[in-house]
């Protein structure tokens, strides 16, 4: 990876990130540090507010239009403004410091019309040609380093937070891909002072960059404690000894990157092979996001999305059918009784049309795990009306609106978990379900339980991971997501810009452990399992994709884009 240096000595530095991280402080004082050495330095933002400029015209069209008495802009047509008036600052400022010896400290990059106009909807394609134009404009001339700022979240009011988060992850996707070509460092701005100070210091050593073939998993700092993973419902328990990776812990994040690379190839052919890998080709794997497996897409689509949104009505379709979480036994309840409605429910009918298809062998319940029967809580022989027994004692209870008033994911865990035949793992997985539809509305990042073969799974990636709770190494891993694509210069396409969040990094530890029955035979874990028992099977049945309308991707699928 090559450093390139410029005239003179002269040195370029791009600080980059997404609007909030203090980019602005940062470049300040940065170029403090170095006029207190006597340096000749030149500050220069992208794309600028000097109005005497080009580009404090284009900054000030962007943040207000109707002082140019203009209704609209086109996006592309913005961005092609944003590359306008960098060129400008290029040829007219930046070239000439640099080759007068001057050291250059830029905030932002090229890398923000990437970010924002994807953000914004222009397809890659289109975006990569608007953004040649600057790439020549360059000349050759390179930073000595790109400082792609980071922080857990904003400094700064943002419009949306998920919006944030969205544009903080295509950083990390382009810095992924650059990485490659030119020195990037993830600089976390826990203090401007600190983050400067880390900035001075790997500009003035050989520091590794972002993207390096050595592997280094250091989880404690000075004293040998996790940092960084305190989340509102779960606060972390502190453990120490640092945990020792295995071959499963490198596999754990190049499997998410194939697993959701079928993904994309699935939406866009009809038939396999959709990899090369044998182990993915020939048996059956979640998805790397949950709401993405077929089920969770019916669910959110015909169940949640699919009829009244009163709640009680959206709770009553869910627990019925999540309790056997098969499309069919949906499909032949809607299509002998009719819509579902809790209003003009009759649970008699519905164990009528169930009972009738298991007399005939039907199997009315999912293979993805075990129902408990719940015979002893209701005293029913058979399975399916102790469950629809249990829904109606959860909707005489009014549970709909208690888990509405809740304050945390925990709070509805809770309450779930508190009914029979409700223990932690299906009292997690309903309450993920339960936050696809507008009863509730927390982050997937703030809570999760680990099930049966997530814990299979950390053992096989982490063999001393008694000294950590299973909760705290999910969080670690889903913290750490964009670090380690990095380190294993892997390209990791997001969710549409949604990263990997806590309940699909737990389900990848469950899919990691299957996966490494055949990879990793060698690497025990605690269930002892040492083959996968099913087998990939091509549905013909396409899945028009569709995922909660407040994550706010359903208009970037429309258009076509693919991240």
């Amino acid at each position: 990876m090559e450093n390139t240096l410029h005239p003179n000595g002269s040195e370029l530095y791009v600080i980059e990130g997404p609007d909030g991280v203090g980019k602005s402080t940062i470049t300040a004082l940065l170029a403090d540090r170095f006029l207190k050495q006597g340096k000749d330095v030149l500050c220069v933002s992208f794309p600028g507010k000097n109005n005497k400029k080009l580009g404090g015209h284009i900054y000030k069209l962007h943040h207000d239009m109707t002082s140019f008495n203009i209704d609209s802009i086109d996006e592309i047509s913005l961005q092609l403004l944003h590359v306008a008036a960098h060129i400008d600052t290029i040829r007219s400022e930046i070239i000439p410091a640099l080759n007068s010896g001057k050291i250059v400290i830029l905030d932002r990059y090229w890398w923000s019309t990437y970010v924002y106009g994807i953000a914004n909807g222009i397809k890659k394609n289109l975006l990569n040609k608007i953004l040649d134009l600057e790439k020549i404009v360059w000349n050759g001339y390179k930073p000595s380093a790109i400082y792609l700022i980071t922080s857990k979240s904003p400094y700064t009011e943002q419009n949306s937070i998920e919006n944030w988060k969205m544009h903080r992850a295509l950083y990390r996707e382009i810095a992924r891909i650059e990485a490659k070509k030119q020195r990037i460092f993830l600089i976390k701005n826990d203090s401007p002072e600190q983050a400067v100070s880390e900035i001075l210091n790997k500009s003035a050593s050989n520091s590794v960059p972002l993207v390096t073939p050595q592997f280094e998993l250091n989880l404690s700092d000075e004293n040998n404690v996790i940092k960084n993973i305190v989340t509102v419902d779960q606060p972390t328990i502190i453990r120490w000894h640092p945990l020792v990776p295995t071959t499963a812990f490198h596999t754990y994040w190049r499997f998410a990157v194939e697993r959701q690379e079928i993904f994309f190839r699935r939406m866009g052919q009809k038939f396999p092979p959709f990899s090369d890998d044998g182990i993915l080709r020939a048996h059956k794997f979640t998805n790397a996001y949950r709401a993405s497996d077929r089920v969770s897409q019916y669910l959110i689509r015909n169940v949640i999305y699919g009829g009244e949104q009163d709640i009680s009505e959206v709770f009553f379709r869910i627990m019925l059918f999540k309790t056997f979480n098969k499309i069919e036994t949906w499909k032949l309840l809607t299509d002998t009784l009719g819509p579902i409605s809790y209003r003009e429910s009759n649970f008699k009918a519905i164990d009528d049309v169930l009972t009738s298809a298991k007399n005939r062998g039907d199997s009315i319940y999912s293979g993805a795990y075990i129902m408990p029967s719940g015979g002893r809580s209701f005293g029913e022989s058979l399975k399916h009306r102790n469950h629809l027994a249990l829904i109606a004692k959860m909707m005489n209870e009014d549970l709909p609106k208690k888990i509405c008033d809740a304050k945390t994911m925990k709070n509805v865990f809770d309450l779930l978990k508190s009914y029979p035949m409700i223990g932690d793992f299906l009292a997690f997985q309903y309450t993920i379900d339960i936050n696809y539809s507008l009863m509730t509305d927390f982050s997937e990042m703030s809570f999760v339980v680990a099930g049966p073969g997530a814990k299979d799974g950390i053992k096989k990636c982490f063999p001393n991971s008694e000294n950590y709770s299973e909760a705290d190494i999910i969080k670690l891993m889903a913290e750490r997501q964009e670090d380690e694509f990095l380190k294993l210069d892997l390209d990791f396409k997001s969710l549409w810009g949604r990263p990997l969040q806590l309940i699909d990094c737990q389900n990848l530890f469950c899919e990691v452990d299957k996966y490494s029955r055949v990879a990793h035979p060698e690497i025990i874990g605690l269930s002892g399992r040492n083959r996968i028992k099913q087998k990939f099977k091509l549905v013909s049945d396409p899945i028009s994709y569709f995922y909660p309308p407040k994550w706010g991707i359903n208009e970037r699928i429309a258009a076509g884009e693919i991240l």
